[in-house]
């Protein structure tokens, strides 16, 4: 019998082996691959951790106490548990994420894919609940030549921005004084409950009161939260000038940007091109100029932003801008994936054509078995 067989152990146990050193192969061989937008959202991350290197020895330079423990990357943006201007609670595992520059790479993936072009107005609603995540969006404009149009409310949750006096009105002006940023807000309110500070002492509402004057931003301060709303949404269109705003940008939890604090859990974590306008207890600036067709950009959830986007939690150290998925992905090599299905394509081809052969010529012989030769009977003789 003829050795040669698709159904031979040898014939399948090679084909095995090929098939798994090809896997091996392909798996081992993939490469780095840029993402759309390396380069602008390269030049937005650098810039981001310029400028909070700026805040930190700005911080360093005046002697503040940088808490190595809640603050493990000694960024100075993270603040304290509470202070008079903590107006709600906040997650520290947020903050310190939200620290990392590549997240202004995810901001300019998220503008680039809004259709956003440089000379844009876009409108920006702050807190002061995420320094780093504030300064990753003025990165990300300021690199691709948008024109924002920025509101804050002061007051922060949780170990934000809520030193009283270096609030982020104070740092987003230090940062433009110093020109590493060439926007920043054009006006603010308290923040907090009804966008009045409710929550916070008389003292504490003074303190944010006293930051606005000092920034010589224009005072939001409307007794019901429709009217503070609606001042909102005046601005950001007198602030435009007449061009055409391109997208909202929602940063926090601020409650005129939201309406209700349960709208920013009903609406999506990152970019919305249409969003769907279900009954919202309270129609908040995002939700009013998504019912104008533009696209809102909404930055809370964070950790859904950064399951999205592959950035890690709460980092320790810092990751180097650029690191990340968000910048490169592992991908299979086309060239490599091809050699190996071809070569297994033509291995498996090989065997049944020779198989096939070896049936159509008869190789496999198998001799004819003669009939046994049977005894001659002697007739007996008559009786």
């Amino acid at each position: 019998m003829n050795k040669f067989s698709a159904k031979n152990i040898v014939v399948l146990s090679v084909l095995l082996l090929i098939s798994i050193i090809g896997l091996f192969a392909v798996e081992n061989g993939k490469v780095e691959v840029e993402q759309r937008w390396y380069t602008e959202k390269l030049r937005a991350a650098i810039l981001a951790q310029d400028a909070a290197e700026y805040i930190k020895n700005y911080r360093l330079k005046n002697s503040v106490f940088v808490d190595a423990v809640n603050d493990p990357n000694e960024t100075a943006l993270i603040g304290q548990e509470y202070t008079m201007i903590t107006t709600d609670r906040g997650s520290i595992e947020s903050k310190l994420s939200t620290t990392n520059p590549n997240f202004a790479a995810v901001i300019v993936d998220m503008f680039l894919e809004a259709g956003l072009k440089k000379g844009d107005v876009i409108a920006v609603g702050y807190t002061g609940s995420f320094p780093g995540l504030n300064i990753s969006v003025l990165a990300a404009a300021e690199v691709l030549g948008l024109k924002p149009v920025i509101i804050t409310s002061v007051g922060a949750s949780n170990f934000g921005a809520n030193d009283p006096y270096f609030t982020w009105l104070d740092m987003e002006k230090y940062l433009y004084d110093k020109g590493v940023f060439h926007n920043r807000s054009v006006a603010a309110s308290i923040g907090g409950g009804v966008d009045l500070g409710r929550g916070l002492s008389p003292e504490g509402r003074r303190l944010i009161i006293d930051a606005i004057k000092r920034n010589n931003v224009e005072f939001i301060h409307e007794k019901y939260l429709e009217k503070s709303i609606a001042k909102r949404m005046s601005i950001y269109y007198e602030k435009a000038g007449g061009r055409e705003i391109k997208a909202y940008v929602n940063v926090g939890g601020g409650i005129a940007s939201l309406g209700a604090t349960v709208n920013g859990k009903i609406i999506k974590s990152g970019l919305s091109k249409l969003l769907d306008l279900q009954n919202f207890p309270v129609k908040g600036v995002m939700i009013q100029m998504a019912q104008k067709k533009i696209p809102v950009i909404h930055l809370l959830n964070i950790s859904n932003l950064l399951d999205q986007y592959g950035l890690p939690n709460s980092p320790v150290p810092l990751p180097d801008p650029g690191e990340g998925e968000i910048f490169t992905q592992q991908k299979y090599n086309v060239t490599l994936t091809f050699f190996v299905a071809l070569l297994l394509a033509s291995a498996l081809i090989a065997v049944y054509i020779i198989d096939r052969k070896r049936h159509q010529l008869g190789t496999e012989f198998i001799p004819m078995k003669k009939p046994e030769d049977k005894p001659e009977v002697e007739l007996a003789s008559g009786i």
